[in-house]
């Protein structure tokens, strides 16, 4: 038996009053008496009467949804934001339509070709590690769609960017490293041409810089696929542990990679922190239940996706298009635990 919801002919033929009528009442209009309002009103809560959408996407011109597009919402950095994105979109009426990357360049495209032809009212997305080709994006941004782009963003576009302090957070875990004692610091990042990469490399290689510590061009690794691909991140941590001069600590640049990382040291019999030490960037909340404790960089992500969120509805809801964006940049915490000590 197919469902069909209740709508105002069915409230209009059950209470014995015009379709016309059934309308103004429910929108308080001043026309219908408080009397009659209220018989309405009882009913259509009673029976489960919700607008329809679809018929008032065509009178507002608007859908009142906002797709988002993220690598994998089984990430805890991106589920927190999504968390964000939602405290502020249900409030103000508007659905929330996810998808996942998968960090895939064509998975990407194909998210954003459906979430167009659903019509949404705007996009909130943090761009896949495949992509380096964004006229996909340009596209959309060209024909009109809000577009604000958090954490990995694309700086050929312009329009709001919220991201995190990525090179002070790298900067300070770094540092943190060599007050321990840690002399050779490998940093294993995600994709090398990734905005976020470039960042953190920067923060990592300006502490080395600051404390007299040559750069050694053998302790950086990238993954392309972030971390999500463990035969690759394994490859890059055999590669970096091969060579006759170790390293005795290990920056992790992504949420999935720390914990890939940790994952590699326990196969291969490493102790954290006796034989090596481990930062990473990480919002996991079990980071301190782990043994040993995890020093991580943690990020506000429910307070980025609040301000993405808040500035996407400010784009759909102005009445001129506003030319002046925000590069909205938030502090990353560096949370120190049992990884990072010195044994």
């Amino acid at each position: 038996m197919r469902f069909e919801a209740i709508t105002i002919k069915d409230i209009a033929t059950a209470l014995g009053l015009s379709t016309s009528t059934v309308s103004r009442a429910l929108r308080d209009s001043h026309e219908i008496s408080v009397e009659t309002k209220k018989i309405v009103r009882e009913y259509a809560e009673e029976h489960n009467y919700r607008p329809n959408p679809i018929a008032l996407s065509l009178k507002e011109k608007r859908s009142r949804s906002i797709g988002v597009v993220v690598c994998e919402i089984a990430n805890s950095f991106f589920s927190q934001i999504i968390n964000g994105i939602e405290s502020i979109a249900y409030d103000r009426g508007y659905n929330v339509i996810i998808s996942q990357s998968h960090e895939s360049y064509k998975r990407e495209v194909l998210d954003l070709s459906y979430l167009a032809s659903r019509s949404i009212d705007g996009l909130l997305i943090s761009v896949a590690m495949e992509t380096t080709n964004f006229d996909h994006l340009k596209s959309l941004h060209d024909k009109g769609l809000p577009i604000v782009f958090f954490d990995r963003v694309v700086d050929d576009i312009d329009t709001h960017k919220v991201i995190i302090d990525n090179s002070t957070g790298a900067y300070n875990a770094t540092v943190h490293l060599m007050k321990n004692g840690f002399k050779r610091i490998a940093i294993v990042s995600i994709s090398e041409h990734s905005f976020i990469a470039q960042g953190r490399l920067n923060g990592y290689k300006k502490a080395l810089q600051d404390n007299n510590i040559p750069e050694d061009e053998k302790l950086i690794r990238y993954c392309e696929h972030g971390g999500q691909n463990y035969e690759e991140l394994e490859q890059v941590m055999d590669s970096l542990f091969s060579q006759k001069k170790k390293p005795d600590a290990v920056f992790a640049g992504s949420d999935t990679m720390t914990m890939g990382i940790l994952r590699y040291f326990k196969s291969k019999k490493m102790k954290v922190p006796d034989d090596i030490a481990l930062v990473g960037f990480s919002n996991s909340e079990n980071a301190d239940l782990l043994q040993p404790a995890l020093t991580v960089i943690k990020q506000p992500a429910f307070e980025m996706g609040k301000k993405a969120t808040e500035l996407l509805l400010k784009m759909i809801e102005a009445k001129r298009q506003d030319k002046t964006f925000e590069n909205y940049v938030l502090p990353a915490e560096l949370v120190i635990r049992e990884s990072s000590e010195k044994k």
